[in-house]
């Protein structure tokens, strides 16, 4: 049922969008955001949060989704906040486990981040060096699982 959405989420990166984008863009209309909407709400969030190479930007599309999904809106709500944390802690050490960690310039092998803010070209040599795609596959893929199991509960 989720294929779609995991290959979307690939599709959407390979496109031109950020990884962040990507992986909420696959699943916005499962919760009645235009793609205008959800390309804006994660934008700033690609590239390890504003291209600083800090927490992985699918995996930040991710949370948002968790957010979305669970997330509390009674500020009062403290079962209802510690139910949606646990659900990214969830999501975040399972991300952990399949592609050994969380962190932006960690999956990237750099050792310092770069210190630009441009984005850089996408081309062939690009793709070929980054794991951005699998990162959104494996992203998608994460909370495509979720959802099946929260939903055959």
């Amino acid at each position: 049922m989720f294929e779609e959405r995991i290959e979307k989420a690939a599709e959407l990166f390979k496109s031109g969008f950020n990884c962040s984008q990507s992986v909420v863009l696959a699943f916005a209309d499962m919760y009645g955001f235009t793609q205008e909407q959800a390309a804006r709400m994660a934008a700033s969030f690609g590239g390890g949060i504003g291209r600083m190479r800090q927490t992985c930007g699918a995996a930040c599309g991710m949370f948002l989704l968790a957010g979305l999904e669970t997330g509390a809106t009674d500020p009062k709500d403290r079962e209802g906040k510690g139910a949606n944390y646990a659900v990214v802690q969830e999501l975040a050490a399972e991300f952990k486990k399949r592609n050994g960690s969380t962190i932006c310039a960690e999956l990237l092998g750099l050792k310092k981040p770069e210190g630009v803010s441009m984005p850089e070209e996408r081309t062939e040599q690009y793709y070929a060096k980054r794991p951005c795609v699998r990162m959104v596959e494996e992203a998608a893929r994460i909370w495509a699982e979720y959802l099946e199991n929260r939903r055959s509960v």
